[in-house]
């Protein structure tokens, strides 16, 4: 015989938890009022009216202890000076290594042309334009940083290939910036 749940003695939802309305009515007349503002009709009964008033006045006043409490749709919360720095250092590492295990032996290594790019995100830009060392966020979408600022910042990028050490090549390392929190950091390497 199937082993049967046991029965809840408790008569429905816990009290302690606030009780959720779904605000149907207001918002259906929010939107039918929004989409004829000047010809919306209007109830001659003044229970009727009173009832959508009230509504609204619920709905409204839900929004704004939300807003209070800072649910959905709340700016985010302002980072600590520690918390930047974790994050930081996060990312740093994550596109350290990243670029690192990109730089192999190709045949292009010779010339120093071999190409190498890192894909990331970074959802916020304090954080990215700290760990580039921008004072603040980003205000470009694309930048060229010269390799040895760079470096200072990511941290110092060789690898060992064959019979001779990989390192970045060419002037600069491309940096693109979305607003989106995504970011490439491109460039060259070879021997």
């Amino acid at each position: 015989m199937p082993a049967q749940k046991r029965k809840s003695d408790a008569g429905g939802a816990s009290s302690s938890k606030k009780s959720r309305t779904s605000h149907a009515s207001a918002k259906t007349l929010i939107k039918t009022i929004l989409a004829n503002p000047d010809s919306y009709p209007i109830p001659d009964d003044d229970d009727d009216i009173r009832q959508s008033l009230v509504e609204l006045a619920y709905y409204a006043r839900d929004l704004e202890q939300d807003v209070q409490k800072g649910g959905a749709g709340s700016a985010p919360k302002a980072m600590s000076a520690d918390q930047v720095a974790a994050a930081v250092e996060k990312i740093r590492k994550a596109a350290h290594s990243g670029i690192k295990k990109q730089m192999t032996w190709k045949p292009s290594c010779k010339a120093g042309t071999a190409k190498w790019s890192y894909d990331g995100v970074c959802a916020d830009p304090v954080v990215f334009g700290t760990m580039l060392g921008l004072g603040g966020p980003p205000t470009w979408k694309m930048h060229k940083m010269p390799i040895e600022d760079f470096e200072n910042r990511i941290g110092h990028l060789d690898a060992s290939a064959r019979y001779s050490d990989l390192y970045l090549k060419g002037q600069n390392v491309n940096i693109r910036w979305s607003d989106s929190g995504e970011f490439k950091f491109s460039g060259t390497y070879g021997a």
